[in-house]
């Protein structure tokens, strides 16, 4: 019974922020291969690698970060609501969709993104990776296209509501 009771008030529960809109371009098929594409190269060119274990680093690299990003981007984006996205909502007297959320929200994105798959190219393929490191600037940077590509098309096909 009182489940049925909060069934109600769980029915309305459709709270958005810019980091969930964000997560769902992310899965789109083009940012996914404008990603793979990117990443590929830039694996391949700042390891130096060969085509077939550069193509296994990327590949495994994003589907971990496609994974873990589906909860962390989110979460990473309520966090910045929460604080310091709060303050600065209020001292501009703006909702939750404003410039400075928006930027911090591709930046999380980006940084979420780098760090998942820096882990996974150091803990499988490349133990000498360095998160304080020039190659982990153009991991961020191979990440940001994909990330900016997806944040391009809310501006070209806004979500519905």
């Amino acid at each position: 019974i009182f489940l049925f009771c909060l069934l109600p008030t769980a029915a309305y529960a459709n709270v958005v922020w810019p980091a969930l809109y964000l997560e769902t371009r992310l899965f789109s098929w083009w940012a996914i291969s404008i990603g793979l594409l990117v990443e590929f190269l830039f694996v391949k060119w700042i390891f130096t690698l060969p085509i077939k274990k550069a193509s296994i680093a990327t590949i495994s690299a994003n589907a971990v970060s496609a994974i873990a990003g589906i909860i962390l981007i989110p979460l990473a984006g309520i966090a910045w609501e929460l604080f310091p996205g709060s303050l600065i909502n209020k001292a501009f007297s703006w909702g939750t969709f404003n410039p400075i959320t928006w930027g911090a929200t591709f930046f999380l994105g980006c940084l979420v993104n780098g760090l998942l798959e820096g882990a996974v190219y150091r803990k499988w393929f490349f133990p000498d990776f360095r998160f304080k490191s020039k190659a982990f600037l153009w991991l961020l940077a191979a990440n940001s296209l994909s990330v900016g590509a997806a944040f391009i098309s809310l501006w070209l096909k806004p979500v519905q509501l």
